[in-house]
């Protein structure tokens, strides 16, 4: 049985990670939790897969939290009560959790990489949903992962997608992901993209977009910050910028291809011209299970994958100027240094600025492009984590001061 420690256990990732705990009590034990503000999930949680431990982002509702668990424990609802962390430095200790041999990092944005950082120090193994992690600090945690010895496994889609694509090559018996080495006998990555809420719109139309229209995904189900990058596109960028890390690869061998269906997650080439594609039907669990349980396959009894009921499979060219935040995203990857890390920070405020209704759809790239822009003057191109940070913190500030002066023109 295999000891997890899920970060991020009330979001999207998280709920589908316990869901899977579930569905496998042989295969599967939870030792600790992390979360944010909803306590009534983190306390059915809690109920339900009695962990060790229990890290909370927001100290100010520990009182809550201690007092309601009293309570269940006085009702023997609970049988005994989690050790009770909070801060960044609970999130650090929930993820380097002794008893932990996984930790599923499924926090959102850049606040997951200091705990995705603590378990790697700690020589867990992860299955990494938190793509920030490599795109804002790539060039920390790849000689981290060197000296620990972790294994870094992704859990999105379309990772896990050429991830297990490799598997049948001779790469996969002795190499290990993120050495930032490129991948033997791999010529080039496809990654498919749905095409976002927007796929079917014309250019011109995205002026009157609206934070409603923005949050529809035709496929898949998601928090609204990942589906206006689905929308932008920019979710696209930063897998290349992922994926370059990941698998060592440089950006001129790295593709986007739009894919309606969702059915093929991402595609290689290897060196004699052969492509090998893993497909399913769109549901994250597919691949959060396979980082939960590799390097074997557990059997499920989900639906399986028909070809005659899904008709036919289309492909497509992304439109770089519908989508500028592609470019935006392959531009900073090539730069590189502290740039893919404004990039990534630059893109969550713009997003959140445009969930509030401050900015337009079309104000996101903008704002991202004038901030990079900004950067340049300061790159520093071998960042340390400290770098990674300060320039995180930098690019929220000056996304919020553009945003203000400007509101007028976004």
């Amino acid at each position: 049985m295999k000891a997890i420690s899920v970060l991020g256990s009330t979001g999207s990732i998280g709920t589908q990670t316990l869901q899977i705990v579930e569905e496998f009590p042989d295969a599967f034990k939870v030792v600790a939790l992390t979360a944010g503000r909803n306590l009534n999930l983190l306390i059915d949680q809690i109920q339900r897969h009695k962990p060790e431990a229990v890290a909370l982002a927001d100290e100010s509702i520990l009182p809550e939290l201690k007092e309601r668990l009293q309570i269940l424990s006085k009702g023997c609802l609970i049988s005994q009560q989690p050790e009770l962390l909070v801060g960044k430095e609970g999130l650090n200790e929930a993820a380097s959790w002794s008893s932990a041999e996984l930790v599923v990092t499924g926090i959102v944005g850049c606040a997951g990489l200091l705990p995705t950082l603590s378990a790697i120090r700690a020589g867990k193994d992860l299955a990494l949903a938190n793509k920030e992690t490599l795109i804002a600090a790539g060039p920390v945690v790849l000689p981290e992962l060197k000296n620990s010895g972790s294994r870094l496994l992704p859990a999105d889609s379309e990772h896990s997608a050429i991830f297990q694509s490799l598997q049948g090559t001779p790469w996969a018996e002795n190499a290990r992901l993120s050495t930032g080495i490129p991948t033997p006998g791999l010529r080039r990555i496809l990654l498919t993209a749905s095409g976002g809420a927007f796929r079917d719109w014309a250019k011109e139309d995205l002026a009157k977009a609206t934070v409603k229209d923005a949050t529809s995904h035709p496929n898949w189900s998601m928090g609204r910050k990942i589906t206006v990058d689905s929308a932008t596109l920019m979710n696209k960028g930063l897998e290349v910028i992922e994926a370059h890390y990941l698998f060592g690869l440089d950006y001129d061998h790295i593709e986007i291809v739009i894919h309606p269906q969702s059915i093929i997650h991402s595609m290689v080439e290897l060196a004699d011209s052969s492509v090998l594609a893993q497909l399913g039907w769109p549901d994250m669990k597919l691949p959060i299970l396979y980082c939960m349980s590799w390097p074997e396959r557990l059997e499920t009894s989900w639906k399986r994958l028909n070809l005659a009921e899904i008709g036919k499979l289309t492909f497509g060219t992304p439109d770089t100027q519908k989508y500028p935040c592609m470019q935006l995203a392959y531009d900073a990857g090539r730069i590189g240094g502290t740039m893919p890390a404004v990039l990534n920070a630059a893109n969550e405020e713009a997003v959140a600025q445009f969930l509030e209704e401050k900015i337009s759809f079309l104000g996101i790239p903008r704002v991202i492009e004038a901030i990079c822009e900004k950067h340049k003057v300061d790159l520093k191109k071998d960042p340390s984590l400290e770098d990674i940070l300060f320039v995180d913190l930098w690019s929220r500030k000056l996304v919020k001061e553009y945003v203000s002066m400007n509101k007028d023109n976004i």
